[in-house]
């Protein structure tokens, strides 16, 4: 506030500031009617806002309040309380998170859509009103200044850049002249757009995707949708693109999938640098990316995949197994040839010489880790083929009430059931309480 207050005077202005919580229907009424009457109030600019950001399941009455208050109640206050001045502007700073959505931000795009929506009131009312829809600023603020390289990554690959100061002044000086009451001032970025699946994009930018920067009718905006197409397509063909490779090349395409996209949402570059024994919390997944990596790859593989996917199959081997059944689902062993039964001491046997060899082995840490990690594997594709339609338990999926699992198969109360089954029928504020536990989140 200092720094601006010595701008203005370098400019000839004469400033005052006061302190006032605008959230407070009375003290904005006192600042209002404390202005000098020869200097008169001639606009409003309200560009407060704070942030508390959570998934949807875990916002609560005073996360929203904490939010509400210093954006749409201030807001709402200073319209009442000018609404017999003579104002020849009155112009809220919103968020395009109220018109594209921002995961995690549900309380913060209601109190701007509230700001949108004041805006189109005023001007019914006859009054002056705009509501600017901004996106993210190059410059850092105290709002922005929290966000990692991985959050800047997916606003990116949502076609939402970063506006330059100079840009974004330039926008606010145009929403005077425009005549609208409601705008969005966003650097978009439609090649960006172009490039991903529509199912993953915001609902009101899908229809930009496929258009490019040449316009719907453009010879770019025709490849644009050509690309767009042949994404969709993909999705459905994975059948016929899986034919006649072998067990292993089936592996390793399904693998390089899932590699690729968890680089995506992690912003890595390389996606040979996420190893196949990988599990998804010690790469660094939450709740908001574990959503983000499920959307992707449900819209790669035209599959509809289950909310708790990565901690159904918490490896990124054990996941790419998994869509590997789904998209190309083979009968008896993986070659597609029939299976051959053994008998079940021979088995055993196995069993026994691999315990054997675990009981001797000394490890070093890391490598204990991977022989964990592929026997963890194993574990999951063996309970999973052995599963039959209709089984309630199977001896290691059920538990307690909250989702506790046991070893000898006995539950507590009314826990039965397997994990998958408990998941499936779980409410949000129980998937994503889940979800959050199993990451280690706060």
């Amino acid at each position: 506030a200092q720094d601006l207050t010595e701008r203005l005077t370098e400019l000839g202005a004469e400033t005052e500031l006061v302190a006032a919580d605008m959230a407070d229907s009375e003290a904005v009424d006192a600042l209002i009617a404390g202005i000098d009457p020869a200097h008169p109030l001639t606009g409003v600019v309200h560009a407060a806002g704070v942030l508390d950001d959570a998934v949807l399941a875990s916002q609560s009455a005073q996360r929203l309040a904490g939010v509400w208050a210093p954006k749409a109640t201030a807001a709402y206050n200073l319209h009442r309380a000018t609404a017999h001045l003579p104002l020849s502007f009155f112009v809220v700073l919103s968020s395009s998170t109220a018109a594209l959505g921002s995961p995690g931000q549900a309380n913060y795009a209601a109190a701007n859509a509230f700001c949108d929506a004041l805006a189109v009131h005023r001007r019914s009312l006859g009054l002056p009103g705009v509501s600017v829809g901004w996106g993210l600023w190059a410059e850092a603020s105290g709002m922005s200044g929290g966000l990692g390289e991985a959050d800047l990554a997916r606003m990116a690959r949502s076609g939402v850049g970063a506006l330059a100061t100079d840009r974004a002044l330039e926008l606010f000086d145009s929403t005077r002249h425009d005549g609208r009451p409601h705008l969005l001032a966003i650097d978009l970025d439609v090649r960006a757009l172009a490039t991903q699946p529509a199912e993953v994009l915001p609902p009101a930018l899908r229809a930009l995707a496929g258009t490019g920067r040449g316009g719907a009718g453009g010879a770019e905006g025709r490849v644009r949708r050509a690309a767009a197409t042949a994404v969709r397509v993909e999705s459905e063909d994975w059948s016929s693109r899986l034919a006649g490779l072998s067990a292993g090349e089936r592996h390793r395409v399904l693998l390089d999938l899932v590699r690729g996209h968890v680089a995506t949402v992690l912003g890595h570059a390389d996606p040979e640098a996420v190893q196949e024994g990988a599990s998804f919390k010690d790469l660094g997944f939450d709740s908001l990316t574990a959503v983000e990596l499920r959307n992707r790859l449900g819209a790669a593989t035209g599959l509809r995949l289950p909310p708790a996917l990565i901690f159904d199959y918490p490896r990124v081997g054990a996941l790419a197994e998994e869509l590997l059944e789904r998209v190309a689902p083979q009968s008896g062993t993986s070659d597609g040839g029939p299976q051959e039964v053994f008998e079940l001491e021979p088995v055993l046997d196995e069993l026994a010489r691999l315990e054997g060899t675990l009981g001797a082995a000394a490890l070093r840490d890391g490598d204990a880790r991977a022989v964990t990690s592929r026997l963890e594997d194993l574990l999951h594709r063996w309970r999973s083929a052995q599963t039959l339609p209709g089984d309630v338990g199977d001896g290691h999926g059920q538990g307690d009430q909250k989702g506790n699992g046991n070893d000898n198969g006995s539950s507590e109360g009314n826990g039965n059931g397997s994990g998958g089954t408990r998941l499936q029928d779980a409410t949000a504020d129980q998937l994503l309480d889940f979800i959050d536990n199993e990451l280690g989140a706060s």
